[in-house]
């Protein structure tokens, strides 16, 4: 039986790998459970699966949750071992007794563990995009001293994943990773300045959390994702592409040195790369619908727009300059959403925010996680300032 270590598991990608053990109870049994301040749902999670250890993000969420674990009457003799942040994430992933650790808290807060597990040698889900955007070469290091391997979970990496394993990695020569192309693949330029939060949560396709849907919407989130790939893979940004495939029936290909491409194609549900990760290197079956083969459908490829798209350009542009510029893209990114969200800036000013700190920041190899921490809060402060700036133009202009 293996045992789960989940950070992140009141979160989308959390939930959906709960619903993957819950379906398969003789093969898996949850050791931890790592949240941020979800209480309620956290407190269900326990009562349900019955872990030895829950992780929460503050002391205040620690007192939340044992209140409310008394309060749904759950006997203490049957509370896990209760403990909070960064350091008490680290050691439930660490944990001895855990065999698989599934990476899935969104932010640079599931950074330090997830890099530690990968040094203790842990096989690792990977649903965290943030891990090697921000420090992808101190974990790949890391994972290859160890001798463990990072089982991707994102839907295109592990759809890259199950293509290459068609063939010897040498013989790849080139991954195309698809992209939905959000909701505005087809509005043109001139009126993204004008797109509301309401509309950039709207995603055809996908139901995620608030900060990946609006990437999904500018194609960070997929510049995000080249960034990932060439880390997981060993590919160059020069040797990766990004086509719009509106149906997200296929999610990635592998070109061959001989001209074959081999896809990976499936129904978009989570809990399919989810198990595959879980499984690996097996395979078993799964509660996702499959393909119904006696329908027509039709399934289109076209290339981004990178007038539309400027934030694919400036993944690329940061995956080639280096750890400290992916690691600048993913925090001010970050910040910029928020503001975006906010009603501080426009949405065609989230990628303008990006590009100013990035071009603000020193450019220097991390060398530690704390070196990543460091240049991550730094690029953070230039966004939020950036952002301020533009606030209170609108705010200025509003009044005039």
């Amino acid at each position: 039986m293996q045992s789960v270590c989940l950070l992140g598991s009141t979160g989308s990608i959390g939930q959906s790998t709960l619903d993957v053990i819950r379906r398969s109870p003789e093969r898996y049994r949850v050791r931890s459970l790592v949240a941020g301040r979800n209480i309620r749902l956290l407190t269900a999670q326990i009562k349900e699966f019955r872990p030895c250890l829950a992780v929460v993000a503050t002391a205040a969420d620690l007192a939340n949750l044992t209140s409310e674990l008394a309060d749904e009457g759950v006997p203490k003799s049957e509370w896990p071992e209760l403990a909070w942040g960064s350091r008490a994430r680290v050691e439930a992933a660490t944990d001895g007794e855990a065999d698989f650790v599934m990476s899935a808290i969104v932010g640079v807060a599931g950074l330090e563990a997830t890099y530690e597990a990968v040094r203790k040698g842990k096989t690792v889900g990977l649903a965290n995009k943030e891990v090697l955007v921000a420090s992808g070469s101190l974990v790949m290091a890391a994972a290859a001293e160890a001798g463990t391997e990072l089982i991707p979970v994102d839907s295109e990496h592990n759809g890259a994943h199950q293509c290459l394993r068609a063939g010897k990695r040498h013989e790849a020569t080139r991954l195309i990773l698809t992209a939905s192309g959000g909701p505005f693949r087809d509005l043109p330029a001139e009126k993204f300045h004008t797109v509301s939060p309401a509309e950039a949560l709207n995603h055809p396709t996908w139901k995620m959390g608030q900060r990946i849907t609006i990437d999904s919407a500018t194609m960070m989130n997929k510049g995000f994702e080249v960034i990932e790939a060439c880390w997981l893979f060993g590919f160059s940004a020069d040797e990766v592409d990004v086509v719009i495939h509106p149906q997200s029936s296929v999610h990635a290909m592998v070109e061959y040195a001989d001209g074959s491409i081999v896809a990976q194609a499936s129904t978009t549900d989570m809990r399919m790369p989810i198990q595959y990760a879980l499984t690996y290197p097996e395979r078993c079956a799964s509660a996702v619908p499959k393909m119904d083969w006696s329908v027509a459908r039709t399934w289109n490829f076209f290339p981004p727009d990178p007038v539309r798209f400027p934030c694919l350009r400036l993944a690329f542009e940061a995956q080639k300059a280096g750890s400290a510029a992916s690691c600048a893209l993913n925090a001010s990114d970050e910040i910029a959403v928020q503001a975006f969200l906010d009603g501080q800036i426009a949405f065609d000013e989230i990628p303008q925010i990006v590009e100013e700190t990035i071009s603000a920041m020193p450019g220097r190899d991390p060398r530690s996680i704390q070196d990543v921490l460091e240049i991550d809060k730094e690029a953070r402060s230039v966004a939020r300032e950036a952002a301020s700036r533009r606030a209170a133009k609108r705010d200025t202009l509003a009044r005039a």
